[in-house]
């Protein structure tokens, strides 16, 4: 079966973001980034307009740099706490599409829609529907490169920016990468780049045909370049579950609508949770509720809170508020998820004062953890939860 993996990159996306958010900034050349001080701050540009980029100003370019290049643009202060904002509107669009999702930075992800595309209308249709879908939330645009593999994906949505769509089919995949500037390739750095080009491999084709003795000066990486330059990239679409988060879900043996099943579901979802937290010494500050309805629709919603927790009383009550704000109408639920993030070590204090309540929460969780270790998780479980999850 052909993979259908689609690259999506938001277009100046801090910069799109100000000029969104303030009119006046719209058609203007917008450097987000340090103070500029006349030329004479510190600091690096974080990303800049599409006008700002016609001066020469790029991102990570010295703030001091971009003023002497740009001195008419407009310099704002980054405000994180929008970009995040946005991001994690961004982030559900992609899930209405496939729950096979690879955030790769705040503003460009991975999807492969491999297993959902005849549900939207074919690859092509799905991949129009992202960047409206993407506009509807955001009033951003983004560009989108549709490809049998992640890096052809990744080049195709940088090729027509802004708000451009790049398509490469199985066949057509060798002849679209030949022609390409080394530089291009996914991995390939500057100084391997300069290796290369002493040897007279300037484009992926000649890469591609390149003799093993070209290559020897790369060292083990070499046939691993040589590989990507012919279109072979196995890399799979896939988000990364490392100690940034603790997570669990249940699949349900029949999609359900019944919420009392689903309640307990949350419930004891958020006592395994609170588990795995305490087991590993962490807590964390933000909850993220998914949800996958039939048809294998899949929608996050999130909350951070004012302390970090890893209390299963605190995560269930957080996930049952998220889930009660969510409007299913009539589709049944298929999966459920519990994830907590913005992880910290469990002992660190965050406050002067415990927060009311936490000296028996403790209580109550050793007891529980000193029951469980004598007979066993299944041994005991909070009121209104599932025993098999």
């Amino acid at each position: 079966m052909e993979r259908h993996i689609v690259h999506v990159d938001m277009d100046a996306f801090f910069a799109a973001i100000e000029q969104r958010d303030n009119p006046a900034l719209r058609g203007r050349p917008v450097i987000v980034g340090a103070d500029p001080q006349g030329g004479r701050g510190r600091g690096v540009v974080s990303t800049c307009s599409y006008e700002a980029r016609k001066f020469g100003v790029r991102s990570a370019m010295p703030i001091s740099e971009a003023w002497r290049r740009c001195p008419q643009g407009v310099f704002v202060p980054p405000d994180f706490a929008r970009y995040e904002e946005a991001s994690g509107k961004i982030r559900q669009a992609f899930y209405e599409f496939t729950p096979d999702l690879e955030q790769v930075s705040i503003d460009e992800a991975f999807l492969d829609i491999t297993r959902s595309a005849h549900l939207f209308g074919g690859p092509l249709e799905t991949c129009r529907r992202i960047k409206l879908r993407v506009g509807e939330l955001t009033g951003l645009s983004c560009s989108v490169g549709l490809a049998p593999t992640k890096m052809a994906a990744k080049i195709a949505s940088d090729l027509k920016k802004p708000d451009g769509l790049v398509v490469v089919d199985a066949a057509g995949l060798r002849a679209f990468l030949s022609p390409l500037d080394i530089s291009r390739l996914w991995g390939l750095g500057p100084k391997t780049a300069e290796l290369l080009r002493a040897r007279g491999i300037n484009t992926v084709g000649q890469l591609a045909a390149a003799r093993d003795s070209d290559l020897l000066a790369l060292g083990s990486g070499g046939p691993a370049l040589r590989l990507l330059a012919l279109g072979e990239d196995p890399r799979e679409v896939r988000e990364d579950y490392d100690t940034k988060s603790v997570s669990n879900e249940t699949t349900f043996g029949a999609d359900t609508g019944d919420e009392r099943e689903i309640r307990a579901a949350l419930v004891a979802l958020g006592d395994k949770v609170s588990s795995r937290l305490r087991e590993g010494g962490f807590k964390g500050r933000t909850i993220t509720l998914k949800i996958r309805l039939e048809g294998f629709e899949t929608y996050t919603r999130a909350k951070t809170l004012p302390f970090s927790t890893n209390y299963a009383d605190v995560i269930s009550k957080e996930a049952l508020e998220l889930y009660a704000a969510f409007a299913r109408g009539r589709k049944r639920v298929r999966l459920l998820g519990i994830k907590v993030s913005g992880l910290m070590p469990a002992g660190e204090r965050e406050g002067l004062f415990e927060e009311e309540g936490d000296a028996r929460r403790e209580k109550a969780h050793k007891a529980i953890e000193a029951i469980r270790e004598k007979f066993g998780h299944s041994s005991i479980y909070r009121a209104g939860g599932k025993k098999d999850i």
